[in-house]
């Protein structure tokens, strides 16, 4: 009986589909017998170790759920890291060759670059340093790792400066509190603390059993004995304004031995509601606000600090492609100069036993032959670099198959005949629009007004309104007859009095602290903020002008590249035919021996400066498009394809490997003809 048959299907988007069929010959009695369903598992189990497991995807750190009473006290639930490559990198394999087209290795990058990976965890965690700054939290710090810019709110002013690069910022003020930063980020901050906007709540309970004894009996008892018990609720909340609102229940209840009491055991609770506001320091929406914006920005900053590296990313693997793809043309090219050459020796040793050339010119082509066996082994030896190189832009996980398998690039450098490109101004105009740096720099300028308006805040002295109300109640049961009725009763009792108000209590205030004489620490922090504001805004314009600087260079490098690679392609044409001149001479006895070994090194050296030149062309156009800041555009990459790990398009992988070039496919040195 014939086991199932597998077919390897053509791959599907990130990942290959392995579909079984059972033989058409077998029978349904066959089929339902234990030994073919045994055949089936042993292949389903075969499968599962073959197939690894799926691609990345994007890190989260999930909120806790669960009953609300104590779900503010659990933490949250992060995934598990993906240390597996995708299935895509397998699907493009073929008895030991990857065949890899740009778009492959591209989505293989994403799906699997490390880089890229760690990149990402800083997504969630701007979302989370949202929800920290909504609860009046401060900024933590984040990490300092983003591509071609800093990160973005670094802190200045209010929240004080953030240590990037290796450059920390300045001290403290009055009240100043250091927040420990994460990713190796320091948060100083001075100026107004930013308020709590989460409400706490806060409560105790105390009983106590008192025994006093007296030295007379004028009280009417010895000893005394009081058990109390006293219950403590409150409930702060935090304002945007600056102010806080608190709501204070306190219960009371007292029974003693006394005879004396009217009320035996007596309750005594009250409820008391307190508000404050800052007047001048800590005032305004803005001020206390000011941490949400920063955080949100930062949320903003985080998206376009991963789009660099995914932009940064995908050029290098572009760069390292294209890199592949010309090392391979010069190891055809090494190939089929050392078959030439080899031919022209084997030829010239066959003329000399024949007696038409002399035997001196003999070691001459046997050094020649000697001179392209060692070119080709060094383009070998490049050739793999190359393979190692790209290999560790594309796997996540070491993997023996992957390490030594061959790499074959399906696609070829393709010069056009002309660039098309835009006008100087409007490349640089698209580069602005466009760069995530450029857009990290607009929001660290808009972070950094942001803070200074708490700086401007800490010049202002500390005045404080408050007002209280609170509202008192008694009750107890009779222990007298004198006692009066609207007294007697229990904690009802009590909270009907609070709530009609029988016994009201209001205060109100002002409190002006914090006055410094000279106040020259608020001024120093003002002015040292002021001038790194202006010191930025020259940063930022001389970041521009680096950009259309850049651009520009680009732009040259690229035109430069372009008349490079048609040089070397008429250098090329000439070469092959002043070789074919000289081998017709050669036929009729006007060229030497030594003219042909010239023309075919001078060919050589025109053919690997050809190859050159392309490649160098590709790089210059990879790059111009990343200083422009269009590389995910022009390869069809999502950003949300680099943030989630996984690329939707299908791999175009040949059904079979594909045969290895004929020789006469690259341009080659004709062989010489004998000698008559």
């Amino acid at each position: 009986m014939r086991g199932p048959d597998i077919n390897f299907a053509k791959t599907t988007p990130s990942r290959s589909w392995l579909r079984l069929a059972p033989n058409r010959a077998t029978t349904v009695r066959e089929w339902c017998s234990g030994t073919c369903v045994r055949a089936w598992l042993a292949w389903l189990c075969i499968l599962a170790i073959l197939i690894p497991p799926a691609g990345a995807q994007l890190p989260f750190a999930e909120k806790p759920n669960g009953p609300a009473l104590w779900r503010s006290y659990k933490g949250a639930t992060a995934g598990l890291i993906s240390l597996h490559n995708s299935n895509r990198i397998y699907s493009l394999m073929r008895a030991g060759t990857l065949y890899l087209t740009v778009q492959d290795a591209i989505a293989l990058a994403i799906e699997n670059n490390l880089n890229l990976e760690v990149q990402r965890y800083a997504l969630p965690t701007a979302e989370w340093n949202v929800e920290r700054a909504d609860a009046g939290g401060p900024i933590r710090g984040l990490s300092t790792g983003a591509p071609q810019v800093g990160i973005s709110d670094s802190g200045i002013g209010v929240l004080g400066a953030l240590s990037a690069a290796g450059l920390s910022g300045g001290g403290g003020g009055g009240g100043a509190g250091s927040v420990g930063g994460g990713g190796g980020a320091i948060l100083q901050q001075i100026g107004p603390v930013v308020v709590n906007f989460d409400p706490s709540l806060t409560g105790s309970d105390s009983f106590y059993h008192v025994t006093q004894p007296f030295a007379n009996n004028t009280f009417g008892v010895n000893p005394l004995v009081d058990t109390d018990t006293i219950s403590t609720t409150s409930v702060q909340q935090g304002l945007p304004t600056g102010g806080s609102v608190t709501v204070r229940n306190y219960y009371y209840q007292q029974k003693e031995n006394a005879p004396g009491d009217t009320l035996n055991p007596a309750i005594g609770p009250y409820m008391r509601i307190h508000y404050s506001q800052p007047l001048l320091q800590n005032y305004g929406v803005d001020l206390n606000t000011r941490s949400i914006r920063v955080a949100r920005n930062g949320r903003i900053s985080a998206r376009e600090t991963f789009r660099g590296q995914l932009l940064t990313l995908v050029s290098s693997v572009l760069g390292l492609y294209w890199n592949l793809v010309s090392a391979n043309e010069e190891l055809r090219m090494r190939q089929h100069a050392l078959q030439v050459t080899q031919k022209f020796f084997d030829d010239t040793k066959t003329e000399i036993d024949l007696g038409a050339l002399p035997r001196v010119e003999l070691p001459r082509a046997e050094a020649e032959v000697a001179t392209r066996r060692q070119d080709l082994v060094i383009a070998e030896s490049s050739l793999r670099q190359q393979e190692t190189a790209i290999k560790e832009q594309l796997v996540r996980d070491e993997d023996p198959a992957i390490e030594a398998a061959r790499i074959v690039c399906l696609d070829s450098i393709d010069v056009p005949a002309e660039d098309n490109l835009p006008p100087l101004r409007e490349l640089v105009a698209t580069a602005m629009a466009k760069r995530p740096d450029v857009v990290v720099s607009k929001i660290t300028d808009q972070n950094a007004a942001i803070n200074a308006i708490g700086t401007a805040n800490g010049l202002l002295p500390t005045l404080l309104a408050y007002a209280d109300t609170y509202n008192k109640g008694a009750s107890g049961t009779a222990a007298s007859p004198g006692a009066d009725s609207s007294f007697i009763g229990g904690y009802g009792t009590s909270l009907g009095q609070i709530f009609r108000r029988d016994f009201p209590n209001e205060y109100a205030g002002l409190q002006l602290s914090g006055l410094p004489l000279h106040n020259r620490q608020a001024q120093a922090d003002y002015g040292i903020e002021q001038l790194q504001l202006q010191a930025s805004q020259l940063t930022g314009q001389r970041d521009n002008n680096n950009i259309a600087v850049n651009v520009s260079n680009q732009l040259i490098a690229l035109q430069q590249a372009r008349a490079r690679y048609s040089t070397a392609v008429n250098t090329r044409k000439l070469q092959e035919q002043v070789l074919a001149d000289d081998q017709k001479k050669f036929t009729f006895g006007t060229a030497t021996f030594s003219n042909l070994i010239i023309d075919q090194r001078t060919l050589v050296g025109a053919q690997l400066t050809e190859v050159t030149a392309q490649g160098n062309y590709a790089r210059m156009r990879v790059l111009l498009d990343q200083v422009v800041g269009e590389t995910l555009e022009k390869n069809n990459i999502s950003l949300e394809e680099g943030m989630q790990g996984r690329v939707a398009r299908p791999s175009a992988v040949p059904a079979a490997p594909a045969p290895a070039a004929p020789a006469a496919s690259t341009p080659g040195i004709p062989a010489a003809p004998a000698k008559r």
